[in-house]
């Protein structure tokens, strides 16, 4: 009979590890592993003197045995550029419930769009054997790509760039979405509208002003150079750009193409006395919750959030390391509210 309890709430200093526990119970290391694996073959009084033996010490798994043993660590990388804005919250957020329901461990690093921070990120995750990460790529190519990635699953989401290892992505197809917010305004009255979106080293800030030149090009709207803005995405690209086109252009609507592009737009928009919705109708892009409750409610191109996340998770739970790269587009939707009705 093990007298686990004698050791009740004793803390040992250093590393715990299965031979400690071993020698703590006075068994072998076999069984304290057989155990902690919940092996069959082991009494049932063992077990659980040496599952409370190990949670009394504070006994962690190390991920780099389970991999070594080819257990596999169930850990999931997430890269994304910030959690500022709310799309990339909600992501996270969707995607860790997601996890829990497959039994992954979710760890998330932020990049800041920065691709030496992200591929100190992929190093991190090497370095705990993750067996998938999912990421927003960075802008640019990167050349040690094959080193970092090794045997992980690579899901690209929202964005794409060449990698040397087949990557999965999961992406949004919003150019259907973008066209019609052109010809919703076009439909109003609105004949001089503006555009700020990335620019075109990122995959979506490529794709995002093609869908809206090729809205202009539906309604028969001249595309206007100096309304067309684009530039590294960020809050304050978003905000300065807007402002410059309220207060020195013929601009009679905005339409936004990123998450916190949008924000900053707004941001200026709501600032300033002269954009008024009879002034300048404006199209977010993204719909963080406040949306809402801004000015009747702001018009803007809605993400599918969890349907992104969920699909993320079924690829990294796809069993064996090979297989060809799948693509999955999700559709985008224009929601009209109060400041794009012209």
């Amino acid at each position: 009979m093990l007298e686990g309890s004698k050791f009740k709430g004793v803390k040992v200093s250093g590393r715990v590890t299965i031979k400690s526990i071993a020698k703590d119970l006075g068994i072998s290391h076999m069984t304290v592993s057989r155990a902690l694996s919940n092996h069959p073959n082991v009494q049932k009084e063992t077990r659980e003197s040496v599952l409370k033996h190990a949670r009394d010490m504070g006994y962690v798994k190390s991920a780099a045995a389970m991999a070594m043993r080819g257990d596999g660590t169930q850990i999931v990388g997430l890269l994304l550029p910030n959690i500022v804005n709310e799309f990339y919250a909600r992501f996270a957020n969707a995607m860790a419930l997601a996890c829990d329901q497959n039994a992954f461990q979710l760890i998330i690093h932020l990049t800041n769009d920065d691709k030496a921070v992200e591929e100190l990120a992929l190093d991190r995750l090497r370095e705990v054997q993750a067996q998938a990460v999912v990421m927003v790529p960075s802008p640019g190519q990167s050349h040690v790509e094959p080193a970092h990635f090794d045997a992980m699953r690579v899901v690209q989401l929202i964005r794409q760039r060449t990698m040397t290892k087949d990557a999965d992505a999961v992406l949004v197809d919003d150019g259907p979405a973008l066209e019609n917010a052109v010809r919703h305004l076009a439909k109003q009255g609105h004949s001089q509208i503006a555009y700020i979106g990335a620019d075109a080293e990122l995959s979506s800030g490529r794709s995002r002003l093609a869908a809206f030149e090729k809205g202009l090009e539906q309604v028969g709207l001249t595309k206007i150079p100096d309304l067309i803005r684009t530039g590294k995405p960020s809050f304050e690209m978003g905000r300065d750009q807007a402002r410059d086109i309220i207060q020195n252009s013929p601009a009679t609507a905005l339409v936004c193409g990123g998450f916190e592009i949008s924000n900053g737009a707004l941001n200026a928009y709501m600032e300033s006395d002269q954009a008024r919705p009879d002034q300048l109708a404006f199209v977010g892009y993204g719909d963080p919750s406040h949306y809402v409750w801004i000015n009747g409610g702001i018009s803007t191109v809605q993400i599918p959030v969890d349907a992104l996340a969920q699909q993320a998770v079924d690829l990294i739970a796809l069993k064996g390391a090979d297989h060809p790269a799948q693509v999955f587009s999700f559709k985008a939707e224009l929601i009209i509210r109060g400041t794009a009705t012209g």
